[in-house]
């Protein structure tokens, strides 16, 4: 007893870990009898496990042939022609009813395909109906029809079928289903429509007794109980109602797969191979223990004699080779500091902090390696943004990202993946968080490359939703902007062999740390220019730069004379003479170099304002091209480039001139039209002769054509799209202009020469046509 006490006291010295070793030879034989004593029970398990894994792949065979059909029922109703016509196409209200009539007929003939199917339908949710082979009802009326037994309310089963988010399994209460007034249902979510809201659910059932059936046989034959569960391990269906042993594997509403044995019984489960089911069957123990019982015994007898003849061994030995150790012990240590060593074992101490400052330094290096990315492009960013005030010197951080920094002269590039949204369609099989990582880790590689084949280091980053590259440029670069512009054209090359299209854009060319912010915000201003230049190319900064002492363009093209002549273009119906005067007013704005953004933006907003006069002036309350697509509109404010906007402006202009020429078709007849169009040019030339004149009015001009003032008036309007007052007034004012800049008479003197006797009339009509006062129309000409 007191070497064994002795022994305690010195359980982390080196003898400790010899009595181990001496231990488990010794207990071999233990080994030897639980190694015969676990293939025996485990050939048991098996051959029981492989019954029971027989039982549940038969049960899984016949009710996955079930479910397999409700899906592909469901799958073949959700692509019906003419469900979806009625679900996706704007169809007129009035013809909802018989398209819902069409779908309801058509469902009839799948109640010959899917004889097993006992019921299916589908919820409409804009006609708040449900739609039944060759019926239709409300969903009150279908409530009550399939499902009121009582197990459910109508708010209940309204939620269920109306729940968002794919397709799921659930149990429904059947009116009709003999004996248990029970169904499992596949409920599938029908896709939104174009607007975002839902369209409907298609539900097909199967009585619980077509499920049952094969249970029961399953369940007689292995004595056990068998359960279908949903996706959330939801019970769905069991094979006894009341089963005592299920309670044991309850969390709530849930079972709970994870607990393969609790108490008496065991837990086997397996998946079906069609859909989210899971088919679970429970044993009692007793049926795996039975057998096992006399093996079970035998290896007791062997453990108890292995560790009799174990315990007899180890202390023989112990004995004979503690002895040595322990004077050894005493000799080098001394007799005072000998229970203190005698406490530790020094050699596994010192081997394990060795382990320990080796590990951790492993584990530092790999974490510094995961997050060096992240690091990196954090400190990029804050160059980017100008924040160039760190602790550390960016210097010492550039090397310990191993980030060669060539010369003091800088550059960024930007890149705008445009088509995204394809990009994840195309890739089916990754994650959207594998997306984010896969696309930016292709660019960064391409351009880091290209950067370096031309001589310079590229360091890519992620800023404001776009990929950064701060290019540090060779100390001899010469022109570095040739160097940039080739590197972006050989990237977006590159990348679009991989459907990638890109907008990139440049900066110029800055020197030291500071600049490498003013570098960024060029590259973001030559990005936004892309609403002027387009998609998919390459910005440079210099191109698109307007230097402040060069000036730059303050205005744009539109006067107001240019937009009320567009305006006439589009209410008579003249689409090429439109077409072509708004081609020629976008083409002399930008056509022009580095017109400014806010400008071009300005421009684009007026001529969609041009449009909604234009269209409002043909005076067809309730109707016309705007009316029939209240969505066109934002259509053109939302485009992303001036391109864009134009081709989206020029249908509507088609669109707008065809409504007025049919407007003008059905009013008036062609040879009628023609003797107009020539009454037209009459009273035109009778005003140019005649604008002289103070006294010329509507019902002089009336007087001289033998036709009442007003009457001249409208007609004049119709042909020309304005009337004869307004054309009066611009006669006169295009007469004044053009005496205002000879600048040799007066404004008054002018007043009466082109028929107004009053000057402040002619100021105010002046103004009125022009925008501008008659002397401040002569200052600036």
């Amino acid at each position: 007893m007191p070497t064994i006490r002795s022994l305690w006291h010195k359980r982390k010295s080196i003898i400790v870990a010899w009595l181990l070793s001496y231990s488990a030879v010794l207990f071999v034989p233990i080994l030897i009898s639980l190694v015969i004593y676990g293939q025996a029970s485990g050939a048991l398990k098996s051959e029981i496990h492989r019954a029971n894994d027989s039982l549940l792949k038969q049960m899984r065979y016949t009710i996955d042939n079930q479910v397999d059909l409700m899906k592909r029922l469901s799958m073949e109703m959700t692509w019906n022609e003419k469900l979806r016509q009625l679900m996706y196409t704007n169809m007129p209200a009035k013809e909802t009813p018989f398209g819902a009539y069409e779908v309801a007929k058509a469902l009839r003939f799948y109640k010959t395909s899917y004889a097993t199917i006992d019921e299916f339908y589908v919820v409409w949710n804009e006609g708040a109906s449900v739609l039944r082979p060759g019926n239709i009802r409300d969903m009150k009326t279908a409530f009550r029809t399939v499902h009121d037994t009582g197990a459910m309310t109508f708010e209940q089963w309204s939620q269920a079928v109306g729940q968002r988010g794919g397709s799921r399994f659930a149990v429904l209460p059947h009116l009709y289903a003999k004996p248990s007034q029970s169904s499992i249902a596949y409920i599938a979510t029908l896709p939104n429509d174009l607007s975002g809201r839902g369209t409907g659910t298609v539900v097909v059932m199967a009585d619980a007794a077509r499920f049952l059936g094969g249970i029961e046989s399953i369940s007689g034959f292995s004595g056990g109980l068998l359960l279908i569960l949903n996706e959330d391990d939801n019970i769905l269906l069991q094979s006894r109602p009341d089963a005592p042993e299920l309670a044991l594997f309850m969390d709530g509403s849930r079972v709970k797969l994870a607990s393969s044995r609790t108490g008496d019984s065991e837990l086997f489960t397996i998946e079906s191979d069609v859909s989210d089911l899971k088919y679970a069957l429970i044993l009692p123990a007793g049926l795996y223990w039975k057998k096992a019982e006399y093996v079970r015994r035998f290896t007791y007898v062997s453990m108890l004699i292995s560790v009799i003849g174990a315990g007899v061994l180890t202390w023989f030995f112990m004995r004979r080779n503690y002895s040595p150790i322990q004077e050894l012990i005493r000799l080098l240590g001394g007799r005072s500091a000998a229970p203190e060593r005698e406490d530790a074992n020094e050699l596994r101490m010192i081997h394990r902090a060795i382990l320990r400052a080796r590990s951790e330094k492993d584990e530092i290096a790999s974490q510094l390696l995961k997050h060096q990315h992240a690091l990196r492009s954090n400190m990029i960013n804050r160059l980017l943004k100008g924040r160039i005030d760190t602790p550390v010197p960016y210097e010492e951080a550039f090397r310990s990202f191993r980030m060669t920094m060539l010369s003091d002269d800088y550059a960024v590039l930007l890149f705008m993946l445009e088509n995204e949204a394809e990009l994840d369609a195309k890739l089916p099989g990754i994650d959207a968080s594998e997306r984010r990582r896969l696309i930016p880790f292709i660019i960064a590689n391409v351009v880091e490359e290209l950067a370096g084949r031309h001589g310079h280091a590229g360091y890519m980053a992620e800023a404001d939703d776009m990929m950064v590259c701060l290019v540090n440029l060779r100390p001899d670069a010469g022109d570095a902007g040739v160097d940039l512009r080739s590197i972006a054209a050989e990237a977006q090359s590159f990348l679009r062999r991989y459907e990638m299209e890109m907008t990139i854009s440049l900066s110029g060319v800055h020197a030291a740390l500071p600049g490498i912010a003013d570098a960024y915000r060029e590259a973001v201003d030559a990005m936004e220019y892309k609403m002027v230049l387009g998609k998919k190319g390459i910005i440079a900064y210099e191109d698109i730069h307007i230097s402040p002492a060069g000036g730059g363009q303050t205005g744009y093209y539109y006067p107001l004379a240019v937009e009320q002549q567009l305006i006439n273009f589009i209410k008579v119906g003249d689409r090429c003479q439109a077409s072509a005067y708004m081609d020629e007013i976008t083409s002399r704005n930008f056509d022009q170099p580095r017109m400014p953004l806010t400008l071009a933006r300005c421009l684009m907003f007026n001529l969609v304002g041009t449009m909604v006069k234009a269209v409002n002036e043909l005076g067809e309350s309730g109707g016309g091209p705007l009316a029939d697509d209240p969505l066109r509109m934002d259509r053109i404010l939302v485009c992303d480039t001036i391109q864009e906007m134009r081709t989206e402006l020029q249908a509507l202009l088609q669109d707008v001139c065809a409504f007025a020429e049919a407007k003008r078709a059905a009013n008036v007849s062609q040879e009628r039209d023609d003797s107009l169009r020539d009454l037209t040019a009459q009273v035109a030339r009778y005003i140019e002769d005649h604008y002289t004149d103070a006294n010329l009015n509507v019902n002089g001009i009336g007087d001289a054509f033998d036709l009442k003032g007003s009457y001249l008036s409208r007609l004049f309007k119709n042909q020309t799209g304005e009337g004869l007052l307004d054309y009066i007034h611009k006669t006169r004012i295009a007469q004044a202009k053009a005496m205002i800049r000879v600048k040799r008479e007066s404004i008054t003197e002018i007043s009466r020469m082109v028929g107004y006797n009053d000057a402040a009339t002619f100021i105010r009509v002046f103004k009125k046509y022009e925008g501008v006062t008659p002397g401040k129309y002569k200052e600036i000409y």
